[in-house]
């Protein structure tokens, strides 16, 4: 099998992880090295229509000794089967990266062999890259469970980011679709990189010398929908997984049915997408606006309105904590209203400093107002459309979003030919495909 086959099976076979996000690293290139990885992640190189270069997001091998039901790659799947070399994937990743097309690798692999074995050929490939072709690029590499300490350790000292995917959000979801592992020796790697990248830091701040160890961090990856968990149980594995083990990002993958078994698997057309979105934004609002998964969902079976953006449906569902007055409110408060991030609270707290704010002040700050002004006064007015009651309040925004989506079915062109990027909504019984109306926030964070 020549290289360009081998590459399309196993860059198709990676897509399917999404956990590979780029940023925090702040590797510097060394004198006559090859690439740089800034404090975003990776450099930030363009192409001449504006495109953002990407990482070379392939798998090792997607041989594997594992039978999990829900994966295309499991062992008894009749599929097509590769597998890299380590020299290979070496150069592929340097002449990709000197031809201008990437500017980093995300390696990921199937269980090959054994877990030990599978790390060992993963830890030569950036060694290689490190020491040997002096690539100082982005390199985020998959820690694989059950493999030796000493293989984990040595890995994290070549790459930027690591991740162990955790999957499935129980132990008997596990036990369930993927027999062969166990939450245990998925958690245990994870340990091994968070104590590591502390005991890295201290001796960072002794011994300017010290080498780096993973400065990008460590992340995850959560499937949603192939197993009946609701958003509650997700939300909380996810705020725990971020006190535990100070995790840069939990990923959420909508299941995609690329596997038949309605024994073990939900039967379902499309991959649940507009709930992924959801919990993406919840997740943002655990990370940056100070809010506890309990505060978002109050019981165990509860799953997000997908109707309305979490903390948009918390507002609704705690109506009596507005209206808030946008000239007295705290930071912490300003968090909590719709419409108004991070950046937009701040700018409200330094403009306030300088005269009050009118309602015309804060279309200027960044503050979302079509949603924002539902639950605020300035200076003591309400500038609602609608009366200040919850249920006019929640058909008024049902309204203005169902008019912004037609509108965009109907207007908007796509980017991409033939593909379906990852916040598209299915309109069942149709060809159509439209985006969520506050699609990008899944991205932003600006809620």
């Amino acid at each position: 099998m020549d290289i360009k086959e081998k590459l399309n099976i196993l860059s198709a076979a990676a897509k399917y992880d999404v956990s590979c996000s780029s940023s925090g690293s702040k590797r510097k290139n060394k004198n006559h090295g090859l690439g740089n990885s800034q404090n975003s992640g990776i450099c930030h190189s363009f192409t001449p229509d504006g495109r953002c270069i990407s990482l070379l997001k392939i798998l090792l091998t997607n041989y594997c000794i594992y039978n999990c039901r829900y994966c295309v790659n499991a062992s008894t799947k009749d599929i097509p089967r590769a597998f890299f070399t380590p020299d290979e994937v070496v150069d592929l990743t340097i002449n990709f990266y000197k031809r201008n097309y990437i500017e980093g690798l995300f390696l990921s692999s199937a269980v090959f062999k054994s877990p030990n074995y599978t790390m060992e050929l993963l830890l030569m490939v950036v060694k290689k890259l490190r020491l040997e072709e002096n690539f100082n690029g982005y390199i985020h590499l998959k820690g694989i469970p059950g493999a030796d300490e000493l293989l984990i350790k040595e890995a994290g000292k070549y790459v930027d980011r690591m991740s162990v995917n955790i999957e499935l959000p129980s132990s008997n979801s596990l036990k369930l679709l993927a027999p062969q592992k166990n939450k245990e020796t998925i958690l245990t790697p994870m340990k091994i990189i968070k104590n590591s990248i502390i005991e890295n830091k201290e001796l960072k701040s002794k011994f300017k010398s010290t080498p780096l160890f993973v400065p990008g961090g460590q992340s995850t990856q959560l499937i949603v929908g192939a197993t009946p968990e609701s958003d509650y149980k997700i939300l909380n594995l996810s705020e725990n997984l971020y006190n535990t083990f100070n995790l840069k990002r939990v990923y959420y993958s909508a299941y995609v049915p690329v596997v038949k078994d309605n024994k073990y698997l939900p039967d379902i057309t499309h991959p649940p997408l507009i709930r992924e979105h959801r919990l993406y934004q919840a997740d943002w609002l655990l990370r940056f606006y100070g809010f506890k998964a309990k505060e978002l969902l109050a019981n165990e079976n509860d799953n997000f309105d997908l109707n309305f953006d979490p903390k948009t449906s918390w507002a609704l569902n705690n109506i009596d904590n507005f209206p808030v007055e946008i000239n007295k409110a705290s930071y912490d408060i300003l968090l909590r209203i719709p419409g108004i991030g991070v950046k937009s609270a701040r700018r409200i707290l330094i403009a306030r400093k300088v005269h009050t704010l009118t309602f015309l002040d804060l279309k200027t700050l960044g503050v979302v107002l079509k949603r924002a002004k539902y639950f605020i006064t300035c200076k003591g007015k309400y500038y609602g459309d609608v009366s200040f009651d919850n249920e006019k309040i929640r058909n008024r925004l049902l309204y203005i979003d169902n008019v912004k989506n037609e509108k965009q079915n109907s207007m908007q062109l796509s980017f991409f030919d033939n593909e379906k990027i990852n916040s598209e909504i299915f309109i069942p019984n149709s060809n159509k495909i439209i985006l969520p109306s506050d699609s990008i926030t899944s991205l932003t964070g600006q809620l």
